[in-house]
């Protein structure tokens, strides 16, 4: 059984990886965080309102309304994190930023 030394160097190294795993994450985003959280709260008004058609409708028009110049990247970006249609955006990727 480890000492306590050798949990706290655990515990620090599990920290850093977190870290570094977060520091990735924010690189890999397209837009800024702030553009998430508000296409994340369109979403969610808008799903309510007229429920998920499996598609990237709801977003590609959040995208296009805020003038969002990579919208493929921002598409791609979404499916590679779980994101396949507005549902998904909310439910998968939101996750992600929490």
């Amino acid at each position: 059984m480890p000492d306590e030394n050798e949990r706290a160097k655990r515990r620090q190294i599990q920290k850093e990886l977190q870290e570094k795993a977060q520091i990735e994450f924010e690189k890999s985003l397209p837009v800024s965080r702030e553009i998430f959280q508000k296409l994340f709260d369109f979403l969610d008004e808008k799903l309510e309102e007229h429920g998920c058609d499996d598609s990237l409708k709801l977003t590609k028009q959040f995208l296009e309304t805020n003038h969002i110049e990579n919208i493929e990247e921002v598409e791609n970006w979404l499916k590679e994190n779980g994101g396949f249609c507005d549902c998904e955006v909310l439910y998968n990727v939101e996750e992600k930023f929490e």
